[in-house]
């Protein structure tokens, strides 16, 4: 692959390794690690992530069970996932701390549906944002005495790579809608 075009898929595989996480942090009716991910923990003053200060586990599929390391953090964990925007209310034994995912409401998997379709088209624009950055750079090209026809060939390759990655946004677009309206 020409030099030029590599860092236009690094871009790109970059914007579409950002929406297959953030599709990781949106919870399906099962338990999820993931849902945890963006959580940071007060940890002797320095915001930490969660995973770093517990091992979390899934005992049932709509449990989450977080195991501090110190017991002494079960408190602060507990604040933490409360300010969050998960939406579980934690409860704990003094030991460990537990989330029980509700079912989602027909409703709610509607509207989680919608939301991962936008967050799917957000990528497919940064996507396309980055073909035109790749295409501009192209052009700037021909003034510096590189023949048009290298320069279509450049920009046919990032149009190939920008429709591989929008066809991965898509396929990826609707596992998660799939997986969040199965029952």
């Amino acid at each position: 692959m020409d030099e030029r075009i590599k860092t236009y898929d690094q871009k790109m595989t970059k914007t579409y390794a950002n929406l297959i996480e953030e599709f990781g942090t949106i919870r399906a009716g099962r338990a999820n690690p993931n849902v945890l991910s963006k959580i940071r923990v007060d940890y002797y003053g320095t915001p930490t992530p969660l995973q770093q200060i517990g091992n979390i586990t899934v005992p049932e599929p709509r449990v989450l069970q977080i195991q501090p390391w110190e017991s002494s953090m079960v408190k602060a964990i507990e604040k933490a996932i409360m300010t969050s925007d998960i939406g579980i209310h934690p409860s704990n034994d003094g030991r460990v701390i537990r989330l029980v995912f509700p079912e989602l409401t027909e409703e709610r998997r509607k509207d989680l549906v919608k939301d991962v379709k936008k967050k799917g088209e957000a990528a497919k624009v940064a996507i396309r944002n980055i073909r035109r950055d790749a295409n501009d750079a192209f052009k700037k090209l021909g003034k510096q005495d590189v023949s048009e026809d290298e320069i279509k060939d450049l920009q046919n390759e990032v149009q190939k790579l920008t429709e591989k990655y929008v066809k991965d946004i898509d396929k990826a677009v609707e596992e998660k809608s799939k997986e969040i309206l199965t029952v």
